[in-house]
């Protein structure tokens, strides 16, 4: 069953509603979250928790599992190699100082996806996807608060990305429901959200209203 919706994910196009978690450490309530954001039509998870250690990592990551498997939505760990294949998640995504992505894809092996953070940087990205990268993320495409002093990314590049590329293209960083539509009609494939999504009052909305954008 496993093999088969992995296969599944592999043949499609990684688009739509992309959420990163938050760095919360109560898991109950990130669990809660997270529910509440698959609920409103999320198409892919990455658990980030940069201020976790090791354990609580592990220990999030773990509980999330299950609910995206409920809900048929790939997880992707954030920069962990060693945890995605701990838990055998779905996938990876690494930044560019996280390691030779050609290398990262024979560890993983075929089956599971590999996404690569380009920043502003078209070359990256082509190297990513020759590399063996299942999508790249460009950002900042606004300004961030989780990473604020990050490059800006011009959104010529997902035009670029769609004629060049044959792997999606993510944008990310200060995406809102106001600026969304922007990148999307630039060629984004998919938008990565996190404060959007889940530093809100309610979840399961702000997840489908972001949704209904891929549907309009």
């Amino acid at each position: 069953m496993k093999k088969s919706l992995l296969s599944s994910i592999k043949g499609l196009s990684i688009k739509g509603l992309y959420a990163v978690t938050p760095d919360i450490a109560d898991t109950d309530l990130l669990v809660k979250k997270v529910e509440a954001a698959l609920l409103g039509g999320v198409n892919i998870l990455q658990y980030r928790n940069k201020q976790a250690n090791h354990k609580l990592q592990t220990l999030q990551a773990r509980a999330l599992m299950p609910l995206c498997r409920q809900y048929n939505v790939p997880l992707i760990i954030n920069d962990s190699i060693k945890l995605c294949l701990e838990l055998d998640a779905d996938g990876v995504h690494l930044g560019a100082d996280d390691g030779n992505l050609a290398e990262v894809r024979a560890r993983l092996g075929a089956d599971k996806i590999l996404g690569a953070s380009c920043y502003n940087r078209f070359d990256l990205a082509i190297t990513a996807q020759n590399q063996g990268a299942d999508y790249v993320a460009f950002g900042t495409c606004f300004a961030s608060n989780t990473k604020p002093n990050a490059p800006v990314a011009d959104f010529s590049l997902f035009v670029r990305a769609r004629a060049e590329l044959t792997i999606s293209a993510v944008a990310i960083g200060g995406i809102n429901l106001q600026n969304a539509t922007q990148v999307i009609e630039a060629g984004a494939y998919a938008i990565a959200v996190i404060q959007a999504i889940f530093i809100v009052d309610d979840v399961k909305s702000a997840s489908q209203q972001f949704s209904q954008l891929f549907k309009n």
